[in-house]
């Protein structure tokens, strides 16, 4: 029989295992309380945020680190994290985003109600004082005043004008600077003013189309340039390039081709006075090749006085075509935007051939419409164009690994060396014929035929040059000409890249027409693969391209293969 000692005994176990299942229970709950309190507080903050980046006049992004010592411009206090303006440049912690949103004012694309503005007769003078921005002026900058360095205290001093880019220390602030007239500073020749667009829109409503009386400054060598930036190409550095010009430049001569289309980009150039107008292409020869269609459009729609001459920043993988116009083969930070800007205000003007390729299945219940491309670079069928089909295939299937210009090589790499093994495009010389200029060609054993344009290819190999041991003929980019090589594989692709061998030059031509005869094999026009059965493929001459050629990057390869550029036609005209 138990006694009343039992009893207690056990109500104390029950309660101690109550208190266990309790605090166990406090224990995993409350974490999980916590977490979710905290993320909701998060995406509200975020939400937050998103309407005030939403509502705003400022092109507000927001950072976790920011890459240089700053100091919020409402409170200024040290910051590590917050959002900045890409346009005017402006910082402020999160807390202040409201206020700094609703007490500074972002750089104004057009001068509102037309104030300093004047669109009358020729010689209209036009101004706008300086837009100061307090803290946060650019590393090594001088004061316009003393010319001694500004920025160099711990804290928010010191100011900055978003159009000249001119910097004053504090005490060298006075009310006279305040008023006084923005000169735009180094680029006044590249930005399109705010007060500019304000008096074309005034014109426009008045029906007017005389936009020469009203050039900015009063000045006759004014070329104003347009950025189109695709931030997919290449290494991803379209984004930051886009911030950098934003800062330099009016952001509406500023676009992100992700977004805006360069037919509709380039619109702006009919706002502009008749061949002005410079545009810098920030991508890969296929963002180039986008943009040279778009300008084509132009001419058909019979906007040929407005066609603006292109300049290109390369940030592709193979970047054939700028390294041909000494532009580089490949863009990674290295230059400062400032003097990527004064290249393209020094480049010369010259033209580039665009070849038609159409492409005409072979068949006689064939109904489909040849396929016709525009060709700026090259047109290749055999080892080269499998690689770049190869790399194509793999890329539309994890587009996230081929965000770097390093891995994107070593993937061609990979495939070529596969090739070298398999060898899938043997014996091409028996399942193709080549003409050149209607004079049919006898080929050697071969695995690949390249039709070239330009100088470079495959990522910068100079293919009809070779070693540079043996005589052949100059090739240009503006001759009308095509040079058509061979090769013998994959290997001996590597070969000439590394000047170990000689291309096998089948010719020079104005017209050229390759047939073929049986089974599939895989064709690329600049870098656009794609396998094609039995046809024919005629290139012939399309039009002219008007380009930007950059003689600082020139190399001695270049000196000794090509001649100097030809000033292109309008330049002559206005030279003269």
């Amino acid at each position: 029989m138990e006694g009343p000692g039992s009893g207690s005994v056990a109500a104390s176990s029950g309660l101690a295992d109550c208190s266990l299942v309790f605090w166990t229970l406090c224990s995993v709950l409350l974490p999980v309380l916590i977490t979710l309190w905290c993320s909701f507080q998060r995406s509200r903050r975020q939400l937050l945020i998103r309407d005030i980046f939403r509502k705003s006049k400022h092109d507000w992004h927001y950072t976790d680190l920011f890459g240089q010592p700053t100091y919020c411009c409402v409170c200024a206090q040290h910051i590590l994290q917050g959002a900045f303006c890409s346009c005017c440049g402006l910082r402020v912690s999160e807390g202040c985003l409201k206020k700094a949103d609703q007490r500074f004012l972002c750089k104004e694309i057009v001068m509102r109600g037309g104030a300093g503005a004047h669109s009358g007769g020729a010689g209209a003078h036009s101004s706008m004082p300086h837009h100061w921005i307090r803290g946060n002026v650019p590393l090594c900058s001088c004061c316009m005043v003393c010319k001694q360095q500004c920025g160099t205290q711990p804290k928010l001093c010191d100011y900055r004008c978003v159009w000249c880019q001119y910097t004053v220390h504090d005490e060298c602030m006075v009310d006279q600077l305040k008023t006084e007239e923005c000169t735009f500073g180094e680029f006044r020749d590249l930005i399109i003013p705010p007060y500019y667009l304000s008096a074309i829109n005034q014109l426009r409503k008045d029906k007017r189309s005389s936009y020469e009386k009203v050039v900015p400054y009063s000045r006759k060598h004014w070329v104003p340039v347009i950025i189109l930036a695709n931030t997919r190409s290449g290494n991803n550095m379209g984004e930051t390039l886009l911030r950098e010009f934003k800062i330099l430049l009016n952001p509406v001569q500023v676009f992100d081709l992700s977004k805006t289309a360069p037919a509709k980009a380039l619109q702006l150039c009919l706002l502009l006075p008749c061949k002005a107008v410079r545009v810098l292409v920030c991508g890969g020869d296929g963002t180039v090749g986008w943009v040279l269609d778009a300008i084509d459009e132009m001419k058909i729609k019979g906007q040929e006085l407005f066609i603006p001459q292109v300049a290109v920043l390369p940030l592709g993988t193979g970047n054939d075509l700028s390294n041909t116009l000494g532009w580089g083969a490949g863009y990674a930070g290295e230059v400062p935007v400032e003097q990527i800007l004064r290249n393209v205000m020094e480049a010369d003007g010259v033209k580039l051939d665009r070849w038609k390729v159409q492409v005409t299945n072979k068949g006689y219940y064939n109904l489909r419409k040849p396929k016709v491309f525009t060709m700026n670079n090259y047109f290749s069928i055999g080892p080269d164009a499998l690689m770049a089909l190869n790399f194509h295939a793999h890329r539309e299937k994890t587009p996230s690994l081929f965000s770097s210009r390093i891995i994107n090589k070593a993937v061609y790499f990979f495939y070529g060396t596969k090739d070298c093994l398999v060898q899938e495009c043997k014996d091409l010389n028996k399942k193709v014929e080549l003409e050149l200029d209607g004079e049919r060609i006898e080929l050697p054993n071969l695995e690949g035929i390249i039709v070239l344009n330009i100088g470079y290819w495959g990522g910068g190999c100079r293919l009809w040059e070779g070693m540079g041991d043996e005589p052949y003929p100059l090739a240009r980019h503006d001759d009308g000409l095509l040079e058509v090589v061979g090769v013998h594989g994959s290997f001996h692709c590597a070969q000439i890249q590394v000047k170990l061998a000689n291309p096998v030059r089948l010719g020079q031509a104005h017209t050229v027409r390759l047939i073929l005869k049986s089974s599939k094999m895989p064709m690329q026009v600049d870098g656009e693969p794609w396998a094609q059965g039995p046809c024919t493929v005629t290139i012939t001459h399309k039009t002219h391209a008007l380009m930007l050629y950059h003689s600082g990057e020139q190399t001695d390869d270049d000196a000794s293969s090509t001649s100097e550029p030809e000033p292109t036609r309008e330049q002559t005209d206005e030279d003269e």
